[in-house]
């Protein structure tokens, strides 16, 4: 089911900010988004791993379905072919969606515009038109923005531009060209994410 509510309250709910804008910085509000709120917090060991799994899953804005695809048949399968950890595989496939890379090569500033500028087709897949966020790329892949949109206002203050943005090391960006190329696989000690990836793989193993 897609998450509709204000992106807000998911950060609130967690009690981080989930997306890195200062429009949602949980520190305005300390209480979870109920009716009246609550400063309960709930230390049992499956509500850990719950609170992981769910911060993760809505970083990424992913589905339950969409979620557990990924970390139990996607990730599984990779972590056992490429013999690496099931929680580095986990977060290597999550950062290999075209959204997601779209965001981290500078070109949106948010996972929600990121998914909005692809859903709408701004972008070319190795030369093709394409509009799926969710496909998974690969190194090789090349990522171009269409010639119409590049003086668009909207990609004229991206975090690209900015002298102090810092790429992943599995990306190239060509800034004449708008073009994004996928040189590698993600690297997951490059991944900052504020959970356990561990506890999530546990918490479907309990399932």
């Amino acid at each position: 089911m897609k998450y509709t509510w204000p992106k807000f309250r998911l950060c609130r709910r967690e009690g981080i900010n989930l997306f890195w804008v200062p429009k949602y910085d949980v520190r305005k509000r300390r209480k979870t988004p109920w009716q009246h709120g609550s400063t309960i917090q709930r230390l049992s060991e499956y509500w850990k791993l719950l609170r992981n799994k769910q911060v993760l899953k809505r970083m990424y804005l992913l589905s339950e379905k969409q979620f557990k695809r990924y970390v139990v048949d996607i990730a599984g399968k990779l972590s056992k072919n490429k013999w690496i950890d099931h929680d580095k595989a986990i977060l290597q496939t999550l950062e290999r969606r075209m959204d997601v890379i779209v965001l981290r090569a500078g070109f949106a500033k948010t996972i929600m515009q990121a998914r909005q500028m692809v859903n709408h087709g701004h972008f070319l897949l190795n030369g093709k038109k394409h509009n799926i966020p969710s496909y998974l790329v690969k190194p090789g892949d090349k990522i171009t923005l269409k010639e119409k949109y590049r003086t668009s206002p909207l990609y004229a203050d991206i975090p690209l531009m900015q002298s102090n943005f810092k790429l992943p090391s599995w990306l190239k960006v060509d800034k004449e060209k708008f073009e994004i190329e996928v040189v590698d696989y993600p690297k997951p000690e490059e991944i900052k994410v504020p959970v356990d990836v561990l506890k999530v793989v546990e918490f479907y193993a309990r399932a």
